[in-house]
């Protein structure tokens, strides 16, 4: 099964880019937006004038929001893990106690 590959142009930096994915157009055109966002916000900052530098910096803040967000995942899939690791054995004497559904 193949994914159906969607076409769309968007602007980043106030240049048109034409690209093909297999994600939603929303989504497309939201990751665009987002990087030009990001870009923009280096170049408001006045260290950075260079176009190619400011594009390097927005890539390496997002890809550190990227790896913080990864690490947060971690951690709640840990303690999710955790939690179900001693929820478990509690289950069947849950189940002892309360008897079937229905029955009085």
């Amino acid at each position: 099964m193949t994914l159906k590959k969607h076409t769309l142009k968007v602007s980043i930096l106030s240049e048109e880019y034409t690209i093909r994915s297999d994600a939603s157009p929303e989504h497309t055109r939201a990751v665009a937006q987002y990087l030009d966002t990001a870009i923009r916000t280096v170049m408001a900052g006045g260290g950075v004038i260079e176009t190619n530098r400011a594009v390097v910096l927005a890539a390496l803040q997002i890809t550190a929001d990227l790896f913080e967000a990864r690490e947060t995942v971690q951690t709640m899939n840990e303690g999710i893990e955790s939690l179900s690791d001693y929820v478990r054995p509690l289950l069947p004497l849950a189940k002892r106690q309360t008897g079937p559904v229905g029955v009085a």
